[in-house]
């Protein structure tokens, strides 16, 4: 069965870094397009990063540009978001997505992490 496992949240102050990992199984990532969500209580899920099929291409939510960076290592089947300047309004549940786009164009995010809690915070 597929899995996917983040890690590498946690508390930070502001202006610190962290590097959260994605480790997928029963998956090739190669294959997907790989993406990481946030989500804070009371507000929508929100895409924070992608990264295209193979690593090809990336895409970030302005508010991160410059700040975060996602990654791939093929070899060891995960992937990494990198975040540095971090800010309080950067608090939320990272969760992985692993996912296909239909013909039409309609993204299905395929597989979900169970999270891992990013705190940032004085």
């Amino acid at each position: 069965q597929v899995q996917l496992v983040e890690s590498g949240g946690g508390l930070v102050q502001p202006g610190g870094s962290l590097s959260l990992s994605c480790v997928a199984s029963g998956v090739n990532v190669t294959n997907y397009f790989m993406n990481w969500y946030r989500q804070s209580p009371g507000k929508e899920r929100e895409l924070v990063a992608t990264s295209g099929r193979a690593g090809r291409t990336t895409n970030y939510l302005d508010s991160v540009k410059g700040r975060f960076t996602i990654s791939r290592d093929h070899a060891k089947n995960t992937v990494y978001l990198q975040m540095n300047n971090l800010k309080p309004e950067d608090t939320a549940v990272y969760l992985c997505n692993a996912g296909v786009f239909r013909p039409e164009g309609t993204y299905i995010g395929r597989y979900w992490g169970q999270g891992t809690q990013v705190n940032v915070s004085s």
